[in-house]
């Protein structure tokens, strides 16, 4: 009994040194014209187990933050109609698969620069393949024209990496192209379209007569809302994919119903509180003594992505068809490197394939690309948390 209790205390100590202490740093940030993720950012690796230590364990937070990616994907899904999504899907293959090869190129040069192994350059170069999906959404405006039809290129882009970092990190769990991992990619190919065909099943048949019969019972709505994103990212998971892609198409499924509007504005309280972990668990996540050593690579490499992304995109997506002004926007928006890269770090190390110093690279130049690009964005184009009274759009 008092093991439950000592670590309940414990949970609400540190929800409370997390949230009063990023609304203090916020506050701040606000007065002084600063991004808040950057906030965010800046309150974990303080409170984190690398200064203070008032949050010494991160593992909660880290579990929590991942709810919070979960619902951005499904309010998103929320907003993209599937004929359009699936267009949109189409015409960002080759965008998709082009700029990943080339991202991959700059980490294998990064790598070798810092003369680390084949393998530790193998990992990073996988790593640089893939950009945020919470940067590169959350700083996008939803109730803007033109940024609704740039926000359907970047989740398709986004989309599409999320498949192919799943597939990567099959390949590093099975620690190679063996039986089982062939078998678990050929799973993995049934289990999308399948998820994806249960979902307007049940959205068809079940979902869309629950809401138009308790439409009007506004709390019900909510709750079923909730029990639908969870319930499919959790099947998703155990088919395996990503909670993440499971919430996506949960979103889209009911992208057509009636009240898809209300849904997605009565859970974006809820997407904002695990958000706010999720960036306080990054920071808190930091070695400081292991990154101080490894600062100068990762900004340097970095600046390098932020300043090429933007041209390698915007010569792709022209192809396709799409202006120069969009193609560029969509390249900055996507500059950085995303929470799959740290994801694919942390397995990889685990099952002993790179070194610490690899590790701790992707980590850094992870939290740097982050911070950089979030400043470029805000300074630049129009964001909910513009720096600039003129930029800033919901």
């Amino acid at each position: 009994m008092d093991i439950n209790v000592s670590s309940s205390e414990s949970i609400i100590f540190s929800i409370f040194i997390i949230f009063t202490s990023a609304a203090v740093l916020a506050t701040i940030a606000l007065f002084a014209r600063q991004a808040l993720l950057v906030a965010y950012i800046a309150v974990g690796i303080i409170l984190g187990p690398s200064v203070l230590s008032f949050v010494p364990d991160t593992v909660f937070s880290q579990q929590i933050a991942k709810v919070g990616i979960m619902f951005l994907l499904f309010l998103l899904g929320l907003n993209l109609h599937p004929q359009k999504l699936i267009a949109s899907i189409m015409q960002s293959t080759l965008i998709t698969f082009g700029t990943s090869l080339i991202f991959a190129l700059i980490g294998f040069i990064a790598a070798m620069a810092l003369k680390l192994p084949f393998m530790d350059q193998l990992i990073i170069a996988a790593a640089f393949m893939f950009s945020s999906t919470i940067i590169g959404l959350k700083l996008l405006p939803t109730t803007v024209l033109h940024h609704q039809h740039v926000g359907e290129i970047i989740i398709s882009i986004l989309l599409l990496q999320d498949i192919l970092a799943i597939i990567l990190l099959l390949l590093i769990e099975t620690q190679g192209p063996d039986i089982s991992a062939l078998f678990a990619l050929g799973k993995l190919a049934l289990a999308l379209p399948g998820l994806i065909a249960f979902a307007f099943l049940v959205e068809r048949f079940v979902l869309i007569k629950l809401m138009s019969k308790f439409d009007k019972i506004k709390e019900y709505i909510f709750l079923l809302a909730i029990g639908w994103c969870l319930g499919i990212a959790e099947l998703a998971h155990y088919i395996g994919l990503s909670h993440e892609t499971g919430a996506f198409i949960a979103g889209v499924a009911i992208a057509v119903g009636p009240i898809s509007f209300y849904i997605s504005e009565s859970l974006k309280p809820i997407r904002d509180f695990f958000l706010v972990i999720f960036f306080f668990s990054l920071g808190a996540s930091l070695d400081i003594n292991l990154a101080w050593k490894l600062l100068i690579p990762a900004i340097i490499t970095s600046v390098v992505l932020l300043f090429i992304k933007p041209y390698v995109f915007k010569f792709l997506i022209r192809k396709s068809g799409e202006s120069e002004q969009d193609s560029k926007e969509i390249g900055v928006r996507l500059g950085q490197l995303s929470e799959f890269s740290l994801l694919l770090g942390f397995v990889a190390f685990s099952a002993g394939l790179i070194s610490l110093k690899a590790s701790n690279f992707i980590q850094v130049c992870t939290i740097v690309s982050f911070i950089l690009s979030t400043y470029l964005i805000v300074l630049k184009y129009p964001t909910p948390i513009a720096i600039s009274d003129k930029l800033r759009r919901d």
